[in-house]
């Protein structure tokens, strides 16, 4: 099972409300990804957003910028918005970090967990379920066939067309993050491609019938299970001292999800629900060395991952708490996860 982190690029926001420079923030991410390197990590993702608590709107510029400091880690967006985006551009962006990096990234195609990107690029809400269908449709065609011929509803046609530059060995590895939609699962089972289940609330084990239904859906259609991938990304945060990296992080996390809550009508966000999901049937690994992998083994056995994301920046912590539980994850946790599964 690889390891790894992904971010939304949280910008930090002091006690006196004032939020930290975008250009801070990325500074402190490529600082991030290094270290992650160094704690031999296995992968990185960093999502899209275009709103003005999130410093990261074009993760393929990161992910290139982090392809110079890096050498082994994969680099992947966590996710790229498809719906919003041009697969043609969308391809050739990945395909050039693909090139700078020696093969290490990856796109993660998914809706977005908000919805900024369609007005911003000219798209309509109504057409949210067929303008991600029709796109993920030509992204595949793009990386299998280097010359393409492609008519749809939504963008120009393409007439012999072709697309370049060509990843590494001509193939981008493309997973679809999936948020818990029936129909999403049977897409990604039926077309063979790796999927990211995002666990963010409630108890893991309610998601087990759909990692089922996923895999019964890619064998029946004849995909080769020695290629079967599926990952879980869930909200993560890890310190040396349960205690006090709960009580460090509930502040920060719990602002974020009322921020976010307001726009969704979730009601105030409780410190019983933050210790819920910090037991072990909640949804949230935030705690020490040995709750964290026993969290993630329980995980692993659970659903037969092959990828285990922890979304570390949700709510912004700190620069120096976020370094603290990266070379935890990377020098106490993954050794032991990897030493059980061994």
């Amino acid at each position: 099972m690889e390891l790894g982190i992904g971010m939304f690029g949280d910008l930090q926001i002091n006690a006196n409300g004032e939020i930290q420079s975008a250009q801070q923030r990325l500074q402190e991410i490529i600082e991030e990804i290094k270290l992650m390197e160094e704690v031999g990590l296995d992968f990185y993702g960093i999502g899209e957003h275009h709103r003005p608590d999130y410093a990261v709107s074009s993760p393929e510029i990161i992910l290139a910028a982090a392809a110079t400091v890096t050498k082994n880690i994969k680099l992947s967006s966590a996710v790229s918005v498809l719906s919003s985006s041009d697969p043609v551009k969308l391809y050739q962006n990945f395909a050039t970090v693909d090139l700078i990096s020696n093969g290490r990234a990856e796109l993660m195609a998914g809706r977005g967990s908000f919805i900024e990107s369609f007005p911003l690029f000219g798209y309509n809400l109504q057409d949210y379920d067929e303008l991600y269908e029709e796109k993920l449709e030509l992204l595949l065609k793009i990386n299998k066939e280097p010359k393409i011929t492609w008519k749809g509803k939504f963008r120009p046609e393409l007439a012999n067309q072709e697309v370049l530059p060509r990843a590494v060995n001509d193939h981008l590895k493309i997973w679809v993050a999936v948020g818990g939609t029936p129909e999403s699962v049977e897409r990604a089972g039926r077309l063979g491609l790796p999927v990211m289940f995002a666990i963010i609330g409630g108890q893991p084990v309610q998601f087990k019938p759909l990692f089922d239904y996923y895999k019964k859906v890619y064998q029946a259609y004849g995909h080769d299970i020695s290629k079967f991938e599926v990952g879980v990304h869930m909200h993560s945060l890890f310190g040396e001292n349960s205690q006090e990296i709960s009580d460090y992080y509930f502040p920060l996390y719990s602002a974020q999800m009322n921020k976010i809550g307001k726009t969704r009508g979730w009601p105030p966000f409780q410190r019983n629900q933050f210790e819920a999901g910090r037991g072990s049937n909640g949804a949230l690994i935030i705690g020490d060395v040995n709750e964290s992998v026993d969290k993630i083994l329980a995980m692993e056995e659970t659903f037969g991952l092959t990828r285990f994301s922890a979304h570390m920046d949700v709510g912004g912590p700190s620069h120096s708490a976020m370094m603290k539980s990266i070379e935890i994850f990377g020098t106490q946790i993954a050794p032991k996860v990897r030493a059980a599964l061994n």
